[in-house]
């Protein structure tokens, strides 16, 4: 005996449009809110060469020339001084140690002389210059 008659009950129905509207929302306010990390870099403008050949060894070290600013061993800035240091420390270490310029087009041509003597004065005898070659951009 049944005093009450059932109901049958709907199936909920989603609203697309509202989960887009909030979606669009959620990825506007991530959007605003990420920050961007920008990876510390030094612009040089390489000079070209059609007898370049690639690579560096795991016994080379580059040092950066830009056109202003302070000298690189790596990636880390470091005054004249502080690099001869390095270098002589980093040739008693490693005696097979060679060194990579990269300088740019337009660095002094003073201070690229001031870095051959002091790779010189740490008795480094493996010198070469990183340019950009024929086949690259």
């Amino acid at each position: 005996m049944q005093f009450t008659t059932r109901k049958r009950r709907q199936t909920p129905t989603i609203i697309i449009v509202s989960l887009i509207d909030v979606l669009i929302v959620v990825l506007i306010f991530l959007m605003v809110t990420t920050t961007f990390k920008q990876q510390p870099a030094v612009k040089l403008a390489l000079p070209e060469s059609k007898q370049s050949q690639a690579g560096t060894s795991e016994n080379s070290m580059v040092i950066t020339i830009p056109k202003q600013g302070a000298l690189h061993l790596g990636t880390e800035p470091l005054t004249m001084e502080k690099l001869q240091e390095k270098l002589i420390a980093a040739a008693k270490q490693n005696p097979k140690l060679s060194i990579s310029l990269r300088a740019d087009t337009d660095a002094p041509f003073g201070q690229i002389i001031k870095v051959m003597d002091a790779v010189k004065a740490a008795n480094i005898k493996s010198v070469s210059a990183s340019t950009k070659g024929s086949g690259q951009p």
